[in-house]
């Protein structure tokens, strides 16, 4: 399934999910703001149990899911917030960390600046492509969590590892990529519109958050069936 087509299918579905639907979006609007709500309605979305949207009902299972699809998704950031402070700790290191120094000469660190900043540049040159590979693979792992139901298949990684090759790492990256350009675009046009331009935002947020929601679920089944 190309780009486009992913774009178009997620659209329509967006827009079936709210327009004509008043009561449905005033809820999922205020689900927006208690978004433990509105995760769980995005793992209702994943799910693609029913081929039109899904109606909001259930909250305490909503409320559940969302809760889970939360830790799930803290669960991947965490490398990725290691990664963050460390560069931090290089920067400071030459002024902390010092040997003894020879009789009659001042404090030496233990490694010289400029070694400190080629080293956090090569720690930043990591947290980007793991941010690249964590982020993909934390946004299949929310559809596996949805399709299944069960947290524990979200942290499968070797499962994960080889759904995303089937469906192309490449081709994963720049669909998630094309998404998230869309939806900033998008927003960024509706916030230039004078007065009203942030109210329209905050008014579609639910079309937003239901076209990614159905965006990736779409991508995770375009996987070719695996080989035996």
């Amino acid at each position: 399934m190309g780009v486009v087509r992913l774009i178009s299918e997620s659209f329509d579905y967006a827009k079936d999910a709210i327009w004509g639907r008043w009561v449905r979006w005033l809820l999922l609007l205020v689900s927006t703001i208690i978004f433990p709500f509105m995760y769980g309605y995005t793992v209702r979305v994943m799910s693609g149990m029913k081929p039109a949207p899904p109606e909001l009902e259930g909250w305490i299972g909503l409320f559940v899911d969302g809760i889970k699809l939360i830790v799930i998704t803290i669960v991947y950031a965490i490398p990725l917030m290691i990664l963050t402070v460390l560069p931090f700790l290089m920067y400071f290191i030459p002024v902390s960390a010092t040997v003894t120094p020879p009789a009659g000469s001042g404090p030496e660190p233990l490694i010289s600046p400029e070694m400190a900043i080629f080293v956090a540049l090569a720690i930043l040159v990591i947290f980007i492509l793991a941010a690249i590979i964590i982020g993909i693979l934390s946004t299949f792992a929310a559809v596996r969590f949805a399709r299944t139901g069960k947290m524990r298949e979200a942290f499968r990684v070797g499962t994960l590892v080889r759904h995303v090759g089937r469906v192309g790492w490449i081709r994963s990256f720049i669909a998630l990529l094309v998404m998230g350009i869309v939806i900033t675009i998008a927003q960024f046009v509706l916030a230039l519109i004078p007065l009203v331009g942030p109210i329209l935002v905050f008014l579609l947020m639910p079309a937003f958050i239901i076209f990614s929601a159905r965006y990736v679920a779409l991508l995770y089944e375009s996987a070719p069936p695996a080989q035996a």
